[in-house]
């Protein structure tokens, strides 16, 4: 009788530690590096505080150090949700079937890259992509990058039929957008390739000596950046948890919050809004 009470109370202790560990569950979400460390964790610091008290579970944002590491992150469950790019969304979702695209800018279903140039450089704005082009130093953004590579690159071949390093005389990769300005600024490259509303931050903000670089030409508008959540989440975290964090992030309307991205607000996204995006991938050969 003894040993049957201890071994009842085992199970029941061994159930708590269960329950207790299941309530401590962190809810782990990260983000591509497009800009500054500084800004990105002002940013999702503020995110994470936001659904913390949203989704009453512990949440962590956890910042890495490029694109590809995001993705992997996303991959190996480190984290279960992500502020992907165009590009880096359609990989993370490619390598965890059954994760979704669940909500996106307002900004994000006409999203533009800015083409900016050196003003030593000689270039002025122009409707086009002409031969004025040739021969001068060009840099993207991260490799991985919709607005910074993905999108600027399909653009360069369309208007040239040929790969940006037979039309340049030196072709590299900053890392984000806002080396990328600082690069060009400093004619270190004679033009660059950026997400818009970087460089329009930029410029309200003061960080950009607007007599050094300027804006040369702007590629058509693109679906970008949205929020994906794995596919197991409501495994994890409950039934309903999927829905309840999709309703947090359509929901966030907080001025000084939507400031930090810049979004207007959010709106429901899914995967089909990217097959466009995919579409180019496949065809410049990124996707694995």
């Amino acid at each position: 009788m003894l040993r049957k009470f201890f071994g009842l109370a085992t199970i029941a202790a061994a159930m708590q530690t269960f329950a207790l560990s299941a309530a401590a569950e962190t809810f782990v979400f990260t983000a591509i590096p497009d800009q500054d460390e500084t800004q990105l964790v002002e940013r999702f610091g503020a995110v994470e505080a936001y659904l913390e008290e949203q989704l009453d579970v512990d949440v962590r944002y956890i910042p890495v150090k490029s694109y590809a590491a995001a993705v992997s992150a996303f991959r190996n469950n480190q984290v279960q949700l992500a502020w992907f790019g165009g590009l880096s969304g359609v990989q993370a979702r490619r390598l965890v079937p059954g994760s979704e695209a669940i909500a996106q800018g307002v900004e994000d279903t006409r999203f533009r890259s800015y083409f900016i140039a050196n003003a030593e450089s000689g270039l002025e704005p122009a409707s086009e992509l002409t031969d004025e082009l040739r021969g001068k130093t060009f840099t993207f953004g991260s490799k991985g990058s919709t607005s910074g590579r993905l999108m600027p690159e399909y653009y360069l071949r369309d208007a040239f039929s040929e790969a940006p390093e037979d039309v340049f005389s030196r072709v590299g990769f900053s890392g984000n957008h806002t080396r990328t300005i600082r690069l060009v600024e400093a004619g270190t490259y004679d033009v660059g390739a950026l997400n818009f509303q970087v460089w329009e931050t930029a410029v309200e903000n003061g960080e950009v000596d607007t007599d050094k670089v300027q804006v040369i030409w702007e590629t058509p508008e693109y679906a970008d950046y949205q929020w994906t959540i794995r596919g197991d989440v409501n495994e994890r975290f409950g039934e309903g948890f999927k829905e309840r964090v999709t309703e947090a992030l359509l929901n966030m309307d907080d001025p000084d919050l939507l400031k930090r991205f810049p979004r207007e607000g959010f709106i429901p996204a899914s995967n089909d809004d990217y097959s466009a995006i995919e579409d180019t991938a496949e065809e410049l050969g990124l996707l694995r």
